[in-house]
């Protein structure tokens, strides 16, 4: 949802971005807005519990409507299948854990590095940029620092601590 979007039903939502209200596509979005950084896969599992006869492609024809229509946000960390999240509009960041793969929003990038203005744009009409802090989390953290053995390669990512 846009930061500035006035509260609205999630089949006002659907209409406003002139899309048809349909099951699949009400049930896609309350669990996108309950569990933001979805992937399409974890969005499928809970709808098909609301809807048995949806399938994992219907579920990802509701993701790429939702994505071209502007109510949803395809993102795609290095090593990872796509995050999904409702929040639109506004340019925020995130942020992965490189042990569980929690992901978090950052509202915004500040300082001088990493830049988001390119040096040189190629000509091109830059529209947003995207950054991606990799770390890790407060519970990571915690528990590397009980065991360090802990640190190991980075996880696939999951919904974990998703917000």
């Amino acid at each position: 949802m846009r930061a500035d979007e006035p509260p609205r039903t999630l089949a006002d939502s659907i209409r406003a971005a002139g899309l048809k209200v349909t099951a699949p596509r009400l049930a896609v979005l309350r669990v996108l807005d309950q569990a933001p950084h979805s992937t399409a896969e974890r969005l499928f599992a809970t709808v098909r519990a609301e809807l048995p006869s949806t399938s994992l492609q219907a579920v990802y024809g509701v993701l790429a409507a939702f994505t071209a229509a502007g109510i949803a946000q395809k993102i795609e960390p290095a090593g990872s299948p796509a995050l999904f999240e409702r929040r639109v509009g506004d340019n925020h960041h995130h942020i992965v854990c490189t042990r569980c793969s929690a992901v978090h929003d950052v509202d915004c990038a500040v300082g001088q590095a990493p830049c988001l203005t390119p040096a040189h744009a190629s000509g091109f009409a830059v529209h947003t940029a995207e950054v991606t802090y990799w770390g890790l989390c407060p519970d990571c953290q915690a528990a590397t620092s009980a065991s360090p053995s802990l640190l190991s390669a980075p996880a696939p990512l999951s919904n974990k601590g998703a917000r």
